[in-house]
């Protein structure tokens, strides 16, 4: 069937972007030898390596919604992949860093995987689907740190290149326009012209600014920042951290260590979207509060679980322990997983006919935390590598909670689609007046 074919090839396409999105992590030992960088700025190269990611996933929400997604994707994959290319053959640092943030904006293909999705699959299944889409695409992180320094390793020499790192992104760059031509030559944007006609009618500058400003897209945009975001900060950080935390040089178990969080973080998501179906579905309570809002307690239980297992990322780290280490990183890639499964399972749920305009305002919030988590985890101010992350779980996410447990009560959630930061005049244009 057409949807499962769509399915699969979102799902293939986020996933190798994901991977080349990443695809510095696993190197940042050889580039900062290359290039003589610093601790600090490896986290900054982390950080930039989202910059453009908010904006961007909120433009491309838009434009899927618009012109469908199938055009919008292929765009993405074919000039990053051009990029990568050019990449792989800079010569300066300054060069290189502006090459690679426009590389990074591989990582907005994800909204446009999710409306692609959700104009394919019904209601009471988007969960999972959508799960599965952004499951075993994030994994592609993982795929990413586990396969590229093993294929150009240390001693991995080519014909074009001296240096693996500039292999890898040769590569990986001709693999995506080769999938950019193939998501244009076989997607189809809807299940239906009706399906694809109402979602681009509803595509307007006035819809979106009314879209993104309800209390709900409001709140899971900020949920996202904490469990998403986050994310984006581990897979461009834990590499470092095992590698620079615990005294392991080897680049690739300490690229291995990192890839069990990706796993987790991406494997673990359609968990996360299919616990929300069964619980909407069966309309059961899992709290004695936010009485039928089903949805919305599983999201407020996986984010409360991300705080607590932020937490433990720091007592492990400050144990010594390693392998423990390693352990807590894999819990909070799980904690992660349940609340992006849940996120994306309430969005295309409470916003059918908008879903990649509101997909891309969540996914574009939603990468803020990638920006700023790894400028606390190598900020000089810090003690040690280990106390960012208690530090980043007490002062950003519990507020977070605390918001989305407001929304959530059932005489706001019941109405957080409609109710918001600004209401619409009888003209439909915008108004403060709420």
């Amino acid at each position: 069937m057409t949807k499962w074919r769509t399915l699969l090839l979102a799902t293939v396409s986020f996933n190798f972007s994901f991977l080349i999105w990443f695809s510095f992590a696993p190197f940042t030992g050889p580039m900062a030898e290359e290039f003589g960088l610093s601790l600090a700025e490896i986290g900054l190269l982390a950080s930039a390596n989202i910059w453009l990611a908010p904006f961007g996933r909120i433009l491309t929400g838009w434009l899927s919604d618009k012109y469908g997604a199938p055009v919008v994707f292929a765009i993405v994959l074919g000039y990053v992949g051009v990029f990568s290319i050019v990449s792989a053959f800079a010569q300066s640092y300054a060069l290189f860093f502006v090459v690679r943030l426009i590389v990074a904006t591989a990582g907005i293909t994800f909204v446009i995987g999710i409306q692609h999705v959700s104009e394919w699959f019904e209601e009471e299944r988007l969960g999972t689907a959508e799960g599965v889409y952004a499951g075993i695409g994030n994994a592609g992180a993982a795929a990413g740190a586990l396969l590229l320094p093993r294929i150009f390793g240390a001693d991995w020499s080519g014909p074009l290149f001296e240096t693996n790192w500039r292999a890898a992104f040769f590569y990986t760059g001709v693999v995506s326009i080769l999938l950019a031509v193939v998501y244009y030559a076989v997607g189809e944007a809807a299940s239906s012209e009706e399906r694809r006609r109402a979602t681009a009618d509803n595509a307007s500058l006035k819809q979106w600014i009314y879209t993104a400003t309800r209390y709900g897209t409001v709140v899971l945009a900020l949920g996202y920042l904490m469990s998403f975001g986050l994310e984006l900060s581990m897979n461009g950080w834990l590499a470092t951290y095992y590698r620079e935390g615990f005294g392991t040089s080897d680049l690739v178990l300490a690229s291995t260590f990192a890839a069990t969080f990706s796993l987790a973080a991406g494997l673990l998501r359609p968990f996360g979207g299919y616990i929300s179906d069964v619980l909407a579905r069966r309309e059961r309570d899992i709290l004695p509060f936010f009485e039928g809002r089903y949805r919305e307690q599983w999201t407020f239980v996986s984010l409360a679980l991300i705080v607590v297992t932020m937490i433990g990322m720091t007592l492990a780290g400050l144990s010594g322990v390693l392998l423990l280490a390693v352990g807590a990183g894999f819990l909070v890639g799980a904690a992660c997983a349940f609340a992006e499964g849940a996120i994306f399972a309430q969005v295309p749920a409470m916003f059918p006919n908008s879903s990649g305009t509101v997909s891309g305002v969540v996914g574009g919030i939603g990468t803020v935390g990638g920006i700023a988590f790894p400028l606390v985890y190598a900020s000089t101010l810090m003690p040690n590598l280990h106390l960012g992350y208690a530090l980043v779980a007490l002062v950003v996410m519990v507020p977070i909670v605390a918001i989305n447990a407001w929304v959530y009560r059932p005489q706001i959630a019941r109405r957080a689609n409609v109710d918001g930061l600004l209401d619409r005049t009888d003209d439909g244009q915008p108004t403060s007046d709420d």
